[in-house]
């Protein structure tokens, strides 16, 4: 379903953003209705908004599904949202930070999660964090984020974007860059621009990892020091010869490294440590 750009709002004129909370708002309607269209929402579904603002999008998708939560940590914003998507649809609001919210309490009626969110540049990071933690009960996720993060999560290998988020992302979701957004979409204008990302958690990762604890671990401690050499990078939890028997060179750097190449060396040292899931 597809929003009209004639019935959203200009932008937020009755309330000044706050730096604190790493307030953009969006206030370009054509990007409202590319956002809407990419998700496609459908009246079953149960929508979850992170950081609505004012309502732009929430005003939006509200018409398109039977009832939607809406997750703002800014207090002083909430009675404005509340105001101004009164008439659109239900909206549940929960006065809280994404960052600890568990989100597996929206999910007790079974329907997963699909997650919407225009999200603070200070935050976007860890906060896919910590909803990977929870991805069993996430059907898919739409972000507006900084183009470079963007650009960081669909990175491939022996690219300058690709790092331990690219790898930690692509094990969990399938990523798609769906579009880019310049400064003016938003009021205050970054000074960056931003891009849409869909990310959609496997129900089966793409490849076999023993131990995703260590997998994580070993992938943190390839990037810790991007200029160096697997065989000095790896050196605490893997030898030189152990990596060369299992066919990746330890004169690599780790931004070469495939996917697939980060779990057979993460497998041998759950094997050799006597790990297994």
């Amino acid at each position: 379903m597809k929003s009209s750009p004639s019935t959203t709002r200009k932008g937020p004129a009755d309330h000044r953003a706050r730096k604190r909370f790493g307030q953009n708002f969006l206030v370009d309607p054509y990007i409202v209705a590319g956002i809407v269209s990419a998700i496609n929402p459908q009246r079953d579904d149960h929508l979850v908004e992170i950081g609505p603002g004012l309502g732009i999008l929430t005003e939006s998708l509200l018409p398109c599904v039977t009832a939607m939560d809406a997750i703002e940590l800014d207090r002083d914003i909430i009675p404005k949202l509340a105001q101004n998507c009164s008439d659109k649809g239900q909206l549940q609001i929960h006065a809280f930070d994404a960052l600890k919210f568990d989100f597996t309490e929206l999910a007790q009626d079974g329907r997963p999660l699909r997650i919407v969110g225009n999200l603070p540049y200070n935050i976007s990071t860890p906060l896919m964090f910590h909803l990977l933690e929870k991805h069993e009960v996430i059907r898919d996720m739409h972000f507006m984020l900084q183009k470079e993060v963007v650009d960081r999560l669909a990175a491939e290998p022996n690219s300058k974007s690709y790092g331990r988020l690219t790898v930690a992302m692509q094990y969990h979701c399938r990523v798609e860059a769906l579009m880019e957004v310049p400064p003016e979409s938003f009021s205050p204008a970054p000074k960056v621009n931003s891009a849409v990302v869909r990310l959609t958690p496997y129900s089966e990762p793409p490849v076999t990892v023993h131990n995703v604890r260590l997998f994580e671990k070993l992938v943190t401690q390839a990037f810790s020091q991007r200029r160096k050499t697997l065989r000095n990078t790896l050196k605490p939890m893997l030898s030189a010869e152990k990596m060369a028997s299992l066919g990746v060179d330890p004169k690599r750097r780790a931004e070469t490294l495939s996917l697939e190449e980060f779990a057979c060396l993460a497998n041998a040292v759950s094997e050799s440590e006597g790990e297994s899931v």
